[in-house]
C-alpha cells in the first residue's frame, strides 16, 4: 500500500461509502415499507374510524392530547384510553359520557372544552381511539395512565 493518500483513493472511498449507504438506506426503506400494513391495524379501518379521525382532527384534540407520542403534552396520552376505560363493553358509553360532561369545573383542573359532538361524531371518535389503540406501537406510552 502506497504511503501517500492520492485524490484517487479518496474518491473510491467517497463513492464506494455512498454507495454502500444508499444500497443500507433502500433496504430499511423497503423494510420499513413492508412492515407498515402488519403494524398499524390497517385491515380493521373503516369508515368509522376515518370518520372519527375527522373529528380529532376537526376539533384540533391534537392541541392538548397526545396519540401514539404525538402532538401536546397538555392533557392526558389518548393511544391506550380505550383499554383503560372500558375497552369493547364501556368505552362507547364512557366516551359519551365524559363528552357531555365536559368542562368539569374541578377547581385546580385545566379544563376540557365542550365541543357539542353529536352522538354519531363522539362514536366515530371512539372507533378511532379503538383502532389506534389496536396499532403495534411497542408498548407505549411506558405507564398505563399515559
Amino acid at each position: 500500500m502506497p504511503e501517500t493518500f492520492t485524490k484517487g483513493m479518496a474518491r473510491n472511498i467517497y463513492f464506494g461509502g455512498s454507495v454502500f449507504f444508499i444500497l443500507i438506506f433502500l433496504a430499511l426503506t423497503f423494510h420499513t415499507e413492508k412492515q407498515f400494513p402488519e403494524r398499524t391495524n390497517e385491515a380493521q379501518m373503516t369508515e368509522a374510524v376515518v370518520r372519527g379521525k375527522l373529528v380529532w382532527e376537526q376539533n384540533n384534540c391534537v392541541g392538548c392530547h397526545t396519540i401514539l407520542g404525538e402532538g401536546a403534552y397538555f392533557a392526558p396520552e389518548l393511544g391506550n384510553v380505550y383499554e383503560r376505560r372500558g375497552g369493547d363493553q364501556d368505552f362507547h358509553s364512557f366516551l359519551r359520557a365524559w363528552m357531555s360532561a365536559q368542562p368539569l369545573g374541578v377547581p385546580g383542573r385545566r379544563a376540557m372544552p365542550q365541543f357539542h359532538l353529536s352522538d354519531r361524531q363522539v362514536d366515530d371518535l371512539a372507533e378511532f381511539l379503538k383502532w389506534t389503540s389496536k396499532i403495534n406501537n411497542y408498548n407505549w406510552p411506558p405507564n398505563r395512565e399515559g
